[in-house]
């Protein structure tokens, strides 16, 4: 009985959880001949309606060639701005007829975040979009969200621009400088770097209510 309870407790180990297997599958683009078309249309897709960050993919291309890093932070922001548009139109011009759908299945798109994000739009459209951005917020809520709530496009892609152009080139710096060393810290710290994460994202909208209020 013990031998069997300590053979299903080692495979239980074994077995990545459901965080860490998306982590690997977005990772193992990086090791395909598709790993440039991969970043973009993650990249693209993160800023409209997919729910995983196009970061970890762009770490591990850029450790892969560190003088293309900033190359690859290139194709993250000018993929990440056109989601963005694509993310307004929603908002715009089809959310009578998407809107429970990204509701009900998209991670982060629910009422009380919308809700939140109309008061920051209505006072600090601009610099709200901005700042979510370069957070760890789920910046589709803020694409959308402008859509919805008539931010005008123009100002969206400004902002956008500002906000992912220093996020992503924050990255690639850090790989620039550092290396190897940034991807050792993830794939030997996953699950504090989860963690980590989501206390980011929490805090990152105390931040912007902190700040902007």
């Amino acid at each position: 009985m013990s031998d069997s309870s300590d053979s299903e407790a080692t495979q239980a180990a074994a077995k990545p959880n459901i965080v860490k297997r998306m982590y690997l599958w977005v990772l193992h683009w990086a090791e395909t001949p598709y790993g440039t078309p991969a970043l973009f249309g993650l990249s693209f897709a993160e800023s409209s309606f997919f729910p995983i960050p196009p970061d970890v993919l762009q770490i591990a291309l850029s450790i892969s060639k560190p003088k293309r890093s900033f190359y690859y932070a290139t194709v993250s922001m000018v993929a990440s701005v056109l989601g963005a548009i694509v993310g307004w139109y929603i908002g715009y011009a089809l959310w009578a007829g998407l809107g429970q759908f990204f509701m009900d299945y998209v991670p982060g798109v629910n009422q009380e975040n919308f809700d939140a994000v109309e008061g920051l739009y209505t006072a600090y459209g601009f610099l709200a979009i901005t700042m979510a951005a370069f957070t760890p917020l789920p910046y589709k809520v803020f694409t959308i969200a402008a859509g919805i709530f008539g931010v005008s496009l123009p100002v969206l892609i400004v902002a956008s621009i500002l906000g992912r152009s220093a996020r992503f080139f924050s990255v690639a710096t850090c790989i620039f400088f550092f290396g190897p060393s940034v991807k050792e810290f993830i794939d030997k710290y996953f699950e504090l770097a989860t963690i980590l994460f989501t206390i980011l994202l929490i805090g990152g909208f105390l931040l912007i209510k902190v700040v902007l209020h």
